[in-house]
């Protein structure tokens, strides 16, 4: 079995997990069109042709950055397709799920949300959004269906929200031990506070 891409080694002293993460950061705090693969040589220290050792171009890391958030929210939502639940339930394990991922990767879910499809890496990124986005909204229409969540909010609606909600803790959050779980919890109990049918 071969290592993953972010694990083979180039030049000693750099692998390809050193290089992503440099990159994802400069791109985070320049923007992806501003930086040039010489301001990443400069802030790794190494020559421009020692990057090639590790990736094909610029738009290879962006590609790699994005895919590692994306594949933490698709895998939340693998979870969710797979469990035997109500719909609510589901819907409340993505959102808290997805809170864990972006604790997790923070800085590549930054750089994921900054994506506005201007290459064919950010469009791809965009259409894999898309189906998280299409998930949540088909179970907030099943929990409806169950009497579960409010009627009149749109589900379209409400699924943006509640991944807006998630998304808007990269402005401010900042990782802390055993912080993760908590600010889950918070965010959900926010969130579905106000769209759960009150049974009284």
């Amino acid at each position: 079995m071969t290592d993953s891409p972010a694990r083979r080694r180039g030049r000693p002293g750099h692998d390809q997990g050193a290089v992503l993460t440099a990159a994802m950061r400069l791109f985070n705090e320049r923007g992806y069109e501003a930086t040039s693969m010489g301001d990443l040589a400069e802030a790794l220290g190494i020559t421009k042709s020692s990057i090639y050792h590790h990736v094909t171009g610029k738009q290879d890391l962006l590609r790699m950055a994005v895919d590692h958030a994306l594949d933490g929210l698709q895998e939340a939502a693998s979870f969710v397709l797979d469990m035997e639940a109500p719909a609510v339930e589901r819907l409340e394990t993505l959102i808290r799920r997805s809170v864990l991922v972006l604790a997790d990767r923070l800085e590549f879910v930054t750089l994921l949300l900054r994506v506005r499809g201007n290459n064919g890496v950010e469009k791809e990124a965009l259409n894999r959004r898309r189906v998280l986005d299409a998930l949540a909204t088909d179970l907030v229409k099943q929990a409806q269906a169950d009497g579960d969540l409010r009627a009149d909010v749109d589900p379209a609606t409400a699924a943006k929200l509640l991944f807006g909600m998630v998304n808007s803790l990269t402005e401010w959050y900042r990782p802390k031990r055993g912080g993760a779980t908590a600010l889950a919890d918070t965010v959900v109990t926010m969130a579905f506070e106000g769209l759960r049918v009150r049974r009284d």
